[in-house]
């Protein structure tokens, strides 16, 4: 069982930055895709990015594309998500997750088997 531990998260203000880790100590085979989620109470959780373990594969969602960008150090089993401009609608519970693959497809957060307990964004109004 993989276990994922996000931080990061906190307040900021609209137009700023924060930068979300995701720690993956067990994650020892480069064959996975870690993506990031993130939900508000009372919608679904939305698939943000997508980055691959080997290779180069990278996704995100039209929403966040050229303010996120996501990475990893593999070393380190650590994935990260660089969060700018952010936006009140950026607001919500941010989670880590991993599938077995070497490509990102879509962000739909049924193909991800492993998930973190997730990090808070808070981006007021």
């Amino acid at each position: 069982q993989l276990r994922f531990v996000e931080s990061g998260g906190n307040l900021v203000q609209p137009g700023g930055s924060l930068r979300l880790s995701c720690d993956a100590p067990e994650m020892t085979s480069v064959y996975f895709v870690v993506g990031w989620f993130r939900q508000v109470p009372g919608k679904e959780r939305e698939g943000v990015s997508c980055i691959s373990m080997v290779g180069h594969s990278q996704a995100y969602a039209d929403s966040v594309k050229g303010r996120f960008t996501t990475s990893r150090n593999y070393g380190e089993n650590t994935i990260y998500l660089q969060m700018d401009n952010l936006k009140p609608e950026d607001t919500g519970t941010y989670y880590c997750a991993a599938a077995r693959g070497t490509t990102c497809g879509s962000l739909d957060s049924g193909n991800y088997r492993y998930w973190g307990q997730g990090t808070q964004v808070v981006v007021p109004t």
